[in-house]
């Protein structure tokens, strides 16, 4: 996954006017309301703009629970939801100083200006200066209005943090601050090439300050982009979270390196841990699988600059009957579907595109997955389920149905829920912290010997 600076410090000088940004950010936001990943569409906004807009809209997104409370004072009744949307971007960027990417009146002199440069919002310009001035006279007073408001609180759905809450009663608050902000950069290097100590002095003599993370992690004090890290197009170094940098030491830990393992990464996609197992067992056999065509061409490329190959195939993990040889594997890696809630901190979108019952939903097909598999595993072969969510309807509720379901199956001492800021049990050996890093659950299955 890639990592890029998040904050409105990306706009620079030569930026496009702001009320166009601010019209771009508003539709980022709009579409996010109706289901669209921002990601998705971010791809759809034109060049000069798209760094500027995701920068804007990374932080109205992590402040969109506030900014719709306060639209709610000032304005009982919604809006259109262009306009709505509009006027939700303006008090998400200004309601806190220090927090402002330009000054208060700088911000909502350009958001009229956006709304009487846009079509859909032309009509309703008068409605969007009357209510920021109004803000403007009276935002001490709105925001104190808003603060018992559990979502304008915690910038997260009311659903979410009542989850959050029952699920990691000591430490929901933690997971929700930690949303708040952008997360670091983090490498895997590669050990084909050099070692973490090695590549730290190459990046320290470029300027570049990193701490080491796990076993072959180094955390960026700064996120750069990729073409400024040293081999990088040569496959010296990838990018990826010091939690998602686990799974393959997790799965193999204690067997051969050097022996003919025969793997299957389930669900692979965009590749970081397919390459990360053929790093460190580079006599695999490893099979890469991905529902999305497109996304195994993401596979194909990562593996590509990594020098590395796999068995990559366009397939549903969950019928194997229309991919499987009927040679069962060594290992299977099973990082399966889910909210991603994890993650959010990357994606501050995901918050506000799920819904209460999507996690019983994908649990579900968690559920189907491990179903599908295991009686592809050998005896005495393991299966590491995982996914970057903190909900333990995905994580440790999944895993406990299954072992009841199933005899034959061993639960290794296993991370469990990875919670930023907590120390996990069951971590394979590693040589520093894991520092900062996203949300993941893991558990280590093993199929029991006949």
């Amino acid at each position: 996954m890639t990592n890029t600076p998040s904050g409105a410090s990306a706009l620079t000088t030569q930026s496009p006017p702001l009320w166009r940004l601010l019209q771009a950010t508003a539709a980022a936001v709009l579409a996010t309301r109706q289901g669209r990943s921002l990601t998705a569409h971010l791809e759809s906004v034109p060049v000069d703009l798209r760094a500027g807009v995701q920068a804007l809209s990374f932080q109205v997104l992590r402040q969109l629970g506030r900014a719709t409370a306060l639209r709610e004072r000032l304005a009982a009744k919604a809006p259109p939801p262009a306009v709505d949307a509009l006027l939700c971007t303006a008090l998400a960027l200004c309601w806190r100083d220090a927090e402002a990417p330009y000054p208060i009146h700088t911000l909502v002199n350009q958001a009229v200006e956006a709304a009487r440069k846009q079509r859909q919002t032309q009509a309703q310009s008068g409605f969007i200066n009357a209510c920021l001035r109004r803000f403007m006279r009276e935002r001490d007073d709105c925001v104190q209005a808003t603060d018992s408001d559990l979502q304008a609180q915690w910038n997260h759905p009311r659903w979410w943090v009542e989850r959050l809450q029952k699920d990691h009663p000591q430490d929901w608050q933690n997971l929700l601050d930690l949303a708040q902000k952008p997360a670091p950069m983090t490498l895997r290097v590669n050990p084909r090439f050099s070692t973490v100590g090695q590549y730290q002095q190459q990046l320290s003599a470029l300027g570049i300050e990193a701490q080491a993370v796990g076993s072959q992690g180094l955390q960026l004090s700064k996120a750069v982009p990729v073409h400024h890290l040293p081999g990088f197009a040569a496959g010296h170094v990838s990018v990826q979270d010091a939690a998602a940098q686990l799974a393959a030491p997790l799965l193999m830990q204690g067997r051969d390196a050097q022996r003919p393992w025969r793997m299957l990464d389930a669900c692979a996609a965009p590749g970081g841990k397919t390459g990360h197992l053929l790093e460190l067992y580079p006599q695999a056999e490893v099979w890469a699988l991905d529902v999305d065509a497109s996304r195994c061409e993401r596979i194909h490329q990562n593996l590509s600059r990594l020098g590395l190959t796999a068995q990559v195939r366009a397939a549903d993990a969950g019928q194997p009957a229309l991919w499987w040889d009927g040679q069962c594997f060594d290992a299977i890696l099973l990082d399966a579907p889910c909210t991603a809630s994890g993650i959010v901190r990357r994606h501050p979108d995901v918050r506000w595109l799920r819904r209460p019952t999507d996690s019983a939903q994908l649990a579900k097909t968690q559920a189907s997955l491990l179903k599908a598999l295991w009686p592809l595993l050998v005896p005495g072969g393991r299966l590491l389920y995982c996914t970057c969510s903190v909900f333990k309807a995905e994580g440790d509720e999944t895993v406990q149905a299954f072992l009841q379901r199933n005899t034959d199956a061993l639960l290794h001492p296993s991370p469990g829920h990875l919670i930023p800021g907590q120390i996990p049990n069951g971590l394979p050996v590693v040589d520093n912290p894991l520092g900062e890093h996203d949300g993941f659950y893991y558990a280590l299955l093993e199929k029991r010997q006949a």
